[in-house]
């Protein structure tokens, strides 16, 4: 069992959630306005990015020897035609920088709520995959031992770098949602 701090109570932050408890963890929430105490080792920033950056600032001392998946897609939500981190970086690797020593995982970027909650793909019946892309091998690795048990598949998408494309990806399947040209229940799968 490990202990799962997740900071945001929206639709993602619930889902994530819910599955870290389905494979027997213990898993506590963050809102805008609480404040923040002891934190679990393994921290989850279920909020916009803006929010994150904010949050890995004023957290630093805390977030220093944890693992904290970061699930933002940097999405300019006023035009929802860019990514506002510099082209060729990623919010992952922008946050990575605030704290030196932060053990920053990408995943859940490329999931909509409803994917974490069925364990499903829309209509397909492909089982929900979380792509993780990190520098720190053991983190990815405690992370795919702690949802063991939750019905998703975990994958290990590669180093940090590779948190750019993961980010082109849900920035691809957020606006297609947005557009509705597929569902906030569908969205991209992994067939073996």
């Amino acid at each position: 069992m490990v202990n799962v701090t997740i900071f945001g109570k929206g639709n993602m932050g619930k889902a994530i959630g819910d599955n870290f408890v389905k494979a027997d963890n213990k898993v506590s929430y963050i809102g805008s306005t609480d404040t923040v105490g002891d934190i679990g080792d393994i921290v989850v920033l279920a909020v916009p990015y803006t929010a994150a950056l904010e949050i890995v600032t004023k957290q630093a001392d805390k977030l220093a020897d944890k693992i904290v998946i970061d699930i933002t897609n940097p999405l300019n939500f006023e035009t929802w035609d860019e990514l506002v981190v510099p082209i060729g970086s990623s919010a992952a690797e922008q946050l990575a920088d605030k704290v030196p020593g932060i053990q920053i995982v990408k995943g859940f970027n490329t999931n909509f709520a409803g994917t974490l909650l069925s364990k499903e793909v829309g209509e397909s019946k492909i089982t929900t995959t979380v792509l993780l892309a990190s520098d720190f091998d053991n983190a990815k690795s405690a992370i795919v031992a702690a949802l063991d048990g939750s019905g998703l598949k975990v994958i290990d998408a590669g180093g940090l770098k590779r948190a750019h494309e993961l980010e082109a990806v849900g920035f691809l399947q957020m606006t297609l949602a947005a557009n509705e040209n597929i569902s906030w229940t569908g969205g991209f799968g992994i067939i073996e």
